[in-house]
């Protein structure tokens, strides 16, 4: 059956989202947190029966066709977490956030971490503390936002050489922070949720 959907979703009294940016928060039939989905696939949750249950306010109404017989039109509610049914796996591993700029710029909050100063996604570079040449390693501990001028600056030294403190020391995000810092339309009750499972000394620095 053909969908058509409204064009705007309403989030909290006066609040109007863009829908294409909306992403539902999918969980696991026990609370475990998966990833984003589009509405599309949540849709097909629904559709298919496979959704164990939900949290939040319905956020979104996905409309079908109209039936002859009772002259009305089908339309379904989405909520912003879902949980799926289906087999869960006991003591699974959170997945590993993927190392990228995008996630990295995120992550420091698109910061240089050197002089401090705020710059956009295009401005922006991704410095490892210690240099690959000095067997530094491509990862989350060992990279930092800087911009072109501190990066230059910086060269093929470490911060202490280079006379160049850090602000702040890097780390690997949590499943959970991934999740907040890659979705830029966060609705209010995802990010409830979410926050909800962050380490207590982390969850100042979402708000």
């Amino acid at each position: 059956m053909p969908m058509e959907v409204p064009m705007r979703l309403i989030d909290g009294p006066g609040k109007v989202a863009d829908l294409h940016s909306t992403r539902i928060l999918s969980l696991d039939a026990a609370g475990r947190i998966l990833d984003w989905i589009s509405w599309q696939d949540a849709v097909c949750l629904y559709v298919r029966d496979a959704v164990a249950w939900t949290l939040g306010d319905p956020c979104l109404t996905v409309y079908g066709g109209h039936n002859r017989d009772l002259g009305r039109r089908s339309s379904l509610q989405l909520h912003p977490i879902v949980a799926s049914s289906g087999h869960c796996r006991e003591h699974a591993i959170e997945p590993a956030p993927t190392l990228t700029n995008t996630a990295l710029f995120a992550r420091d909050r698109y910061i240089c971490l050197y002089c401090g100063d705020h710059f956009s996604r295009g401005e922006l570079t991704r410095d490892h503390v210690l240099p690959i040449s000095k067997k530094g390693k491509d990862e989350w501990e060992n990279v930092v936002s800087a911009c072109l001028a501190c990066n230059l600056r910086k060269s093929n030294r470490t911060p202490q050489q280079a006379n160049m403190p850090l602000l702040a020391v890097p780390y690997r995000p949590s499943w959970v922070e991934h999740l907040i810092l890659s979705n830029r339309n966060i609705l209010a009750d995802q990010m409830e949720f979410l926050v909800s499972h962050l380490p207590r000394d982390r969850r100042h620095l979402m708000a």
